[in-house]
């Protein structure tokens, strides 16, 4: 029964985590719009 509670802890801390990491948004679409743009090198 001990090593049960364990696993449920363990899968519920994990869950906390996760859950957790995709409010925070981490990972995702990146932006759609922008991205490179020139940049202008005075000559030395």
């Amino acid at each position: 029964m001990k090593m049960l509670r364990r696993a449920l802890v363990a899968l519920s801390f994990a869950g906390t985590i996760a859950g957790v990491l995709r409010l925070r948004g981490k990972g995702g679409v990146p932006p759609q719009e922008g991205g490179w743009r020139e940049v202008s090198v005075p000559p030395r």
